[in-house]
């Protein structure tokens, strides 16, 4: 397999992350300062303490035990966490530094993740993260081997279709939505059927979702036969990933708009079999794939897309695919309890104004 050259997600990262879905209050780096620092502001958008150990030079010699047990006391003083997640980085694994002997150290559960950033895939991240949670009760092995399976599964996709499918992927932001937006309204005027089919990963359906809201609101303008597919289950994945489905639901549900499920926010990676069966009932006039829609095997030379992943926007649009990016989501949706615009679906809404202004 040819190298991949440009960067891709981090084992580190991907452990935060996790730690975030485990609803762990704080989350505390034991390595340098600048140790995931753009990873860390995102998270604190979302409602999660990060903090770190900031080993320096002498702690790469002697080790790292005080600088820990100084910051699980402050941590402790200043936040009074129930719940506080430790994450190792290529400092601290590196040098052999041993998490174990800070459990007990301060009252809140603590969640030890032995993990650094030359591990490979970053799922290799999340994978540890879910071990240490299940290590201490918090997920039982039911749920540890569920998101094992789907995590493996994201590897896979991305190793064949996604941004470890090449050696280098020169990332797009991609074109404007306006033509995308005006041949889902030609559709729609023409009275054909349009499947709108989101399969996002978790938190990026808040933004994914309004291109279905859109859709919506222009068919009940314009006409035409729409059908919803979402994977937005809410009674799969780890907590804060069910808050999500629950409030997109919530929120979809108050527009009157009724989904086809192909799982949960976090299954993205394992829809394929269903989407195919779902899509299989009829063939629509016009397909629109939202998320991450290198998932599905089946893609159409004619069918829309819209990702939020510049790389994999380039690669569709080197295949011929008509698609678009909401490049800017990520940073959009942290902490996010409720649907945000998306620029494909507010150009739909304001060609929709247009024609009915």
């Amino acid at each position: 397999m040819t190298a991949v050259l440009h960067p891709r997600p981090n084992p580190i990262v991907a452990a935060m992350y996790t730690l975030r879905d485990l609803d762990v209050d704080v989350i505390i780096i034991h390595g340098p300062s600048g140790c995931g620092f753009m990873a860390s502001r995102m998270l604190e958008e979302a409602g999660v303490r990060v903090v770190t150990t900031s080993m320096n030079e002498k702690d790469l010699i002697f080790g790292a035990y005080e600088s820990m047990r100084e910051v699980l006391e402050r941590v402790e003083d200043l936040f009074g966490p129930s719940r506080v997640g430790v994450v190792g980085t290529c400092a601290s694994m590196i040098i052999g530094e041993d998490l174990n002997p800070f459990r007990g150290m301060i009252d809140a559960e603590l969640i030890l993740v032995d993990v650094h950033g030359c591990m490979g895939d970053n799922t290799t991240g999340a994978i540890r993260a879910m071990e240490a949670a299940e290590h201490v009760g918090i997920i039982d092995g039911y749920e540890l081997n569920r998101q094992k399976l789907l995590l493996e599964a994201a590897t896979t996709m991305e190793r064949d279709f996604g941004m470890a499918s090449k050696g280098y992927i020169r990332p797009t932001r991609g074109p404007t939505k306006h033509s995308m937006a005006c041949r889902i309204i030609q559709t729609l005027e023409a009275g054909g059927s349009v499947d709108v089919i989101m399969n996002a990963k978790k938190e990026l359906a808040y933004r994914f979702a309004d291109i279905n809201l859109a859709i919506e609101e222009a068919s009940r303008t314009l006409g035409g036969d729409v059908r919803h597919v979402m994977n937005v289950d809410p009674s799969g994945g780890l907590p804060r990933i069910r808050r999500y489905a629950e409030d997109i639901l919530s929120r979809i549900s108050s527009e009157g708009l009724e989904p086809i499920m192909t799982g949960a926010l976090d299954e993205y990676a394992v829809t394929g079999d269903k989407l195919e069966d779902i899509l299989n009932e009829r063939n629509s006039d016009l397909r629109i794939f939202t998320g991450i829609p290198h998932a599905y095997m089946g893609l159409r030379s004619d069918d829309l897309v819209v990702t939020d992943q510049p790389r994999i926007l380039a690669g569709l649009l080197d295949r011929g695919f008509q698609a678009v990016g909401e490049i800017a989501s990520h940073s959009m949706v942290m902490g996010a309890r409720d649907i945000i615009p998306s620029e494909t679906g507010d150009t739909i809404r304001e060609l929709i104004e247009s024609r009915v202004g």
